[in-house]
């Protein structure tokens, strides 16, 4: 059986990746001075997990 995300859950992860990769290049840019992140996969997931606590979602798995 294949679930179906919300209607709405690819405009959201959408929106979230493009807010992430941008405050992303805020931090290489302010923090590391340029220097590319070999460690962006963290600092990415980091970031997505607190940006959806925030804003009130929880991750669940189903089951």
């Amino acid at each position: 059986m294949t679930r179906m995300l919300r209607p709405d859950a690819e405009a959201l992860l959408r929106d979230l990746l493009a807010r992430t990769a941008e405050a992303h290049g805020r931090f290489e840019t302010e923090e590391l001075g340029g220097v590319y992140d070999e460690a962006w996969p963290a600092w990415y997931a980091a970031f997505m997990a607190r940006t959806l606590e925030a804003e009130g979602f929880a991750l669940e798995r189903s089951g």
